[in-house]
């Protein structure tokens, strides 16, 4: 089709096999919009459109992406608001005629249903990262890393220290929004190792709060974690035991591990056993 839709916070370019979505900066666009920037829906990645009354004189264009389709919508698991639905167009009341011829011309070139084997919207680009409330997440589209932050981690995070996990050792991640309570993300495990339920006893996990950890950061994260699982061969158990440390960091675990220990938090069979293991790791 080749044609532009503009609507509020985004404008749709139709083209012959995808529909390219470009998002407004504005200071009133959703910040998950700002951060996704543009994202190109491939035909096969929708499973339907349709077109609905909106709000205060506005009509809604929308896309419904097929289960699986695409690591961001997988990712969020049906927890986003309406108004952060990156497939909305929402649009003035009169331009619905033309609203409904593009979503009529979209329509009939609509050829798949049903859930998608593999994602078919590319995944947010990495590297990403964001503060936590008690840690900062990193991914580097290989390895998912957690830097515990002092004031935040639990005692439980402490003792195990920073985490790092290859995405081959990974299934999969879980994100619970940070506008809900216990908001978090976690990391789930290939071996199907137990987690404590608890993401604040999880070093597999990292917890959100107020200002830590907002829609517009961790779940782009999340949705490039997730992709990324889903493309890789799993880690050989030797390969993911030969992952060092950098040493500095092993100091600065021993270091807090000693105050964890001096402030009763540790035991001394705890300490001696942790610090060992901190040791073997240089």
């Amino acid at each position: 089709m080749g044609d532009v839709l503009a609507g509020f916070h985004a404008a749709w370019e139709f083209e012959s096999d995808s529909v390219l979505i470009r998002y407004e900066r504005g200071i009133r666009t959703p910040k998950l919009f700002q951060a996704l920037g543009e994202r190109r829906i491939p035909l096969e990645a929708m499973a339907g459109v349709t077109l609905t009354p909106g709000r205060r004189g506005s009509v809604v264009l929308r896309v419904e992406p097929r289960p699986g389709a695409d690591p961001l919508m997988e990712a969020a698991a049906g927890q986003l608001k309406e108004s952060a639905d990156p497939y909305r167009l929402v649009l003035p009341a009169e331009r619905e005629t033309l609203a409904e011829y593009y979503a009529d011309e979209l329509l009939a070139r609509l050829t798949e249903s049903g859930p998608a084997e593999r994602h078919l919207v590319p995944a947010p680009e990495v590297p990403l990262r964001f503060k936590a409330y008690d840690g900062k997440a990193s991914f580097d589209g290989t390895t998912v890393s957690f830097h515990w932050f002092w004031t935040g981690a639990s005692s439980a995070k402490w003792k195990a220290g920073d985490q790092r996990f290859p995405v081959g050792e990974l299934s999969g991640v879980e994100w619970r929004s940070p506008e809900v309570f216990e908001g978090h993300l976690r990391l789930l495990r290939r071996d199907g190792s137990a987690s404590p339920p608890q993401a604040d006893q999880d070093p597999a996990a990292v917890v959100f709060g107020l200002g830590y950890g907002p829609v517009h950061e961790s779940l782009p994260f999340a949705a490039a974690v997730l992709a990324a699982v889903r493309t890789s061969e799993p880690v050989p158990a030797m390969a993911a035991a030969a992952v060092r440390r950098d040493p500095a960091d092993i100091a600065d675990r021993i270091r807090h591990l000693g105050e964890l220990h001096q402030a009763g938090l540790v035991t001394d069979e705890e300490f001696s056993s942790k610090k060992a293991e901190l040791l073997a790791e240089l």
